[in-house]
């Protein structure tokens, strides 16, 4: 879901959904520059009664760590109090009243739903005080107004709601997590927040870092003129609500109203709506978060919801820019990947280019890019069988892992995760298709981050969809995930000795399966069955024993006005490095808008022309032979569906040895729809 570019939502993703991703296992992200700290000139009678009423807000680091390390965290390398603190240091809160507190929205947000734990705030001393209530909220404004549990005797900071133009100011804030300091600047301009203009943020050029964000902007004289809210990514110009919109906001009352857009990744259209709610305050943080968790989810889902009724007509598999995929023979790709409407309107396979990386005892792994998410292919080691791979999904990601690694940085030092241990959520899904997916979750607590997983078994290993996210935007993510699983388009393949151990997982298998029959015995017969397809041989075609590679090529295409999910193409291997196999694709007859190479296509098959005419012929090094299965076609009988049966063997061969093998092939080719 993209958010909107507004200084409050750019401060939010930078400073936790971004902080996840740095570990950079596809890719990294650092911090902004911060620029060189000024002098603080304040009054030096004022400066105490700052420093007293201005708290670092934390989050309770985790007490556990379930991952496992190559080596032990060299926390040393950490500086004293970082590696000391029980707490993350994440923003600047100020008091504005009698146990009145204030501070940027987006930082209490980081505790939402968080993997950590609930935030708080701590003073100069050290000591913590946990959040009572929340008290005022606007999602829009970026602002929170909460209370303290037992909390501290301070003067409240006063406030300047009509401040002069071109006057110094103070920028009071946690800067970059190492304590509260005050730095100077001017207060040089307004600008109309971007959404529709309601009000003007305060601009001004006092330096700002990660962690200033809902520290007190403050005049010559120490009185508060704004929340500090962003860090101006291009120069030293930032932003500040100002301190009246918190003052006037409505008492004990939650405010959402922001506008937001949804894209999902198959397409380049988005769907633009207000989230929009008020809920009564006050609330304790644990009901603040699980009430606004609530409404962004339903938000969530209704924006998702909008963007596939406004799309419907022309989403995947409607609309002419269906059909020249839904006319198309599968592509025999193992390795996942999604369709994609072109800007052209047409729907095509999205390009991945792949990268492949070694695994013990014969297996790989190869991921690629794909959107926002990573997909994967993993040809599981021959010594992990199916059972236990399906069975536990730890045995998955320590694969994966060990193939593509996964790093967290302490101090300037890398080190390699090597487990990720259980999943903390586990569950299945069928998509529209009915291939049935393992959905699985893991934790990253130190960092607030959770990798989300989307597992299709298949013959060798697993068709896997994944996203780096955290918790508080699992539920978009998730809800993108399993749309996004209607449009993954992947091939099933592997060794007989592969497909039988994948075949005995039948709750696991996709319901096309059901369908067809797959029999074969080493050394003896190979027999495939299907409503739409039959055929079988012996040794005397082909090598038939457990290095033997069967593909099922799969692909998206209309039967009896339904769109199916089904076998295109079978093609058989007498083992994976040798050349020679048989081939049984599926045609079908061009709709009257596709253009003219769909209907020479079709003629040459319809015809039984080259190579479709059982000559043998000679390419790329390789000897083939093909013809038309089923019924005798010709142009009058306009068949909708054809079969076309071909064998090819490496090197030169004898006419009279291919049109045998031919021969061999189509004895027991049944063809069942026409």
């Amino acid at each position: 879901m993209d958010k909107p570019a507004t200084p409050a939502r750019q401060a939010l993703f930078f400073t936790r959904r971004q902080a996840w991703q740095r570990v950079a296992w596809l890719t990294g992200l650092a911090l902004a520059s911060a620029s060189p700290l000024h002098a603080a000139t304040m009054d030096p009678a004022v400066l105490p009664r700052v420093q007293a009423a201005t708290f670092e807000v934390v989050i309770p680091k985790p007490e556990k760590d379930p991952i496992t390390y190559e080596k032990p965290l060299p926390l040393d390398q950490l500086p004293y109090q970082e590696r000391t603190d029980k707490y993350h240091s994440v923003g600047t809160a100020f008091a504005i009243g009698e146990n009145r507190y204030v501070t940027a929205g987006h930082v209490l947000a980081l505790g939402i739903d968080s993997l950590m734990g609930e935030p708080a705030v701590r003073d100069a001393a050290g000591h913590v005080y946990a959040i009572d209530k929340i008290t005022r909220y606007s999602l829009h404004e970026d602002f929170v107004e909460f209370t303290l549990k037992d909390p501290p005797k301070v003067a409240p900071l006063a406030v300047n709601t009509q401040p002069e133009m071109n006057q110094v100011v103070y920028a009071v804030g946690n800067a970059l997590g190492t304590g509260i300091v005050i730095r100077d600047g001017l207060y040089t301009s307004q600008t109309p927040e971007d959404q529709d203009g309601r009000w003007k943020w305060l601009r001004f050029s006092a330096a700002a870092s990660p962690g200033n964000s809902g520290g007190p902007l403050l005049d010559k004289d120490g009185k508060v003129i704004g929340v500090v809210v962003m860090k101006s990514p291009d120069e030293n110009l930032n932003f500040a609500l100002p301190i009246d919109l918190v003052l006037k906001a409505p008492a004990n009352l939650g405010d959402i109203d922001v506008r937001e857009t949804y894209q999902l990744d198959a397409i380049e259209d988005k769907h633009t709506g207000t989230f929009k709610a008020q809920f009564p305050l006050p609330k304790s943080f644990a009901d603040f978060s699980a009430t606004y968790q609530k409404l962004h989810n339903a938000d969530v889902d209704q924006k998702l919801h909008d963007l596939l009724t406004e799309q419907a007509g022309t989403m995947f598999p409607n609309g002419p820019g269906s059909n020249r995929l839904l006319h198309s023979t599968s592509t025999l790709d193992p390795f996942p990947t999604l369709l994609h409407r072109d800007s052209n309107g047409e729907w095509v396979i999205a390009r991945a280019g792949a990268g492949k990386a070694p695994l013990p005892h014969n297996g790989y792994l190869a991921r690629a890019m794909v959107g926002q998410q990573v997909m994967f292919h993993l040809r599981k080691p021959d010594d992990v069988s199916s059972k236990q791979l399906f069975g536990d999904s730890k045995i998955f990601m320590d694969l994966v892992l060990k193939a593509a690694p996964l790093q967290r940085r302490v101090g300037s030092e890398p080190v390699k995760i090597t487990s990720l241990g259980q999943p903390s959520l586990q569950r299945d899904f069928t998509d529209n298709y009915q291939r049935r997916w393992q959905i699985r979750e893991w934790p990253m607590a130190y960092d607030n981050g959770l990798i989300i997983a989307f597992l299709l078994p298949v013959p060798d290993g697993y068709a896997a969809m994944l996203r780096i996210t955290n918790n508080r935007t699992e539920h978009e993510d998730m809800s993108d995930m399993k749309q996004l699983a209607n449009y993954v388009y992947v091939s099933y393949s592997g060794t007989l000795g592969q497909w039988k151990e994948f075949l005995a997982n039948s709750s696991l298998l996709p319901s096309v399966l059901s369908d067809i029959a797959i029999h074969f015995d080493y050394g003896d017969a190979f027999k495939y069955q299907s409503s739409r397809l039959g055929f079988a041989y012996t040794p005397s075609l082909q090598k038939i024993d457990a290095e033997s590679q069967l593909v099922l090529g799969m692909s998206y295409f209309q039967d009896r006005g339904k769109t199916v999910w089904d076998v295109s193409r079978v093609d058989v291997k007498s083992n994976v490095e040798n050349a020679e196999h048989v081939s049984l694709s599926r045609h079908v007859a061009p709709s009257d808008d596709l253009d003219d190479g769909f209907r020479n296509s079709w003629g040459k098959i319809v015809n039984r022309t080259h190579p479709d005419d059982g000559v043998p012929y000679s390419e790329n090094d390789m000897t083939y032979i093909g013809t038309v299965g089923g019924t005798q076609a010709n142009a009058s009988s306009k068949p909708a569906v054809l079969y076309t049966a071909f064998y090819g063997v490496d090197g030169p061969r004898p006419d009279d040895t291919m049109k045998g093998k031919l021969n061999l092939l189509m004895e027991k080719l049944q063809v069942n729809e026409h």
